[in-house]
């Protein structure tokens, strides 16, 4: 069962908040969503369940945190059966000027979704078709 995400919104004024605030002057996010043609529902028509590796995500987030001019950042992972429309993540990214807060929300993701997030395909028994002519 997938988990409920956070409200972007409150994690918005959260940061504007928080202490050095006034340094930031641009905040950018990141929601991925599961689409319809994940992978294995492109291979297989299957259904992924989705997990992760939480020392190597804090970790994905203190490098991003570490890079130039990067004041703020967030992530929310989700894990389990994910389907259509579920979030898989939220990130949030705040800093000085532009350049900087892109960069840094581009990598934070690229590294999230190639190093953190697992997905495994589930297998179901395929269900056996009708006869033709017959439905069930």
């Amino acid at each position: 069962m997938a988990m409920k995400a956070p409200s972007m919104d409150e994690w918005l004024r959260e940061a504007k908040a928080a202490p050095g605030a006034e340094n930031c002057g641009m905040y950018l996010f990141h929601n991925g969503v599961v689409r319809r043609t994940s992978k294995a529902a492109a291979r297989q028509g299957r259904d992924d369940d989705v997990d992760y590796d939480e020392e190597k995500a804090k970790s994905a987030a203190e490098t991003a945190r570490a890079m130039p001019g990067i004041r703020h950042v967030r992530v929310w992972l989700n894990r389990g059966r994910l389907l259509p429309g579920d979030d898989i993540m939220l990130v949030l990214v705040g800093g000085d000027i532009r350049p900087h807060v892109v960069d840094a929300l581009q990598a934070l993701v690229g590294e999230l979704k190639e190093h953190c997030v697992t997905e495994r395909e589930v297998f179901e028994p395929a269900q056996p078709e009708a006869p033709e002519g017959k439905h069930t």
